[in-house]
């Protein structure tokens, strides 16, 4: 089995529906006996240049272990999925399992925001 990072641009009006859609994802690995090592909800992010129209979209990072044939049928139901936008699966060397940059920029972000919000208050 081998690693891999994949990242999803989830249309944004879809976005309620996002840990339905993991829970279906990690399923589908889980059932072919691979294993999810990272999950990452980077939320709503504007995009650099238009997808559909669409000036933002809901992104998602999945760090798994999972054989070719589980991630042919994962990228097949990308692909017949409306909601995914776009999708990049990369091959990794190993298990990446703590936070990645994007995942430490957000939490910075929230972080900020709730300290403004308390100071403001």
């Amino acid at each position: 089995m081998r690693h891999y990072e994949i990242v999803l641009l989830i249309h944004p009006d879809q976005s309620e529906q996002v840990p339905a859609m993991l829970e279906r994802y990690k399923g589908m690995i889980t059932a072919g006996g691979g294993t999810v090592h990272r999950v990452e909800d980077w939320g709503r992010r504007q995009l650099v240049y238009l997808i559909q129209k669409l000036a933002k979209a809901h992104y998602l990072c999945i760090n798994i272990e999972a054989s070719q044939a589980v991630m042919e049928e994962i990228e097949h139901a990308f692909k017949f999925n409306d909601a995914v936008l776009r999708h990049l699966t990369v091959v990794k060397k190993k298990a990446e399992t703590g936070p990645s940059l994007m995942m430490r920029n957000v939490e910075r972000e929230e972080a900020r925001k709730t300290q403004q919000q308390e100071f403001a208050a």
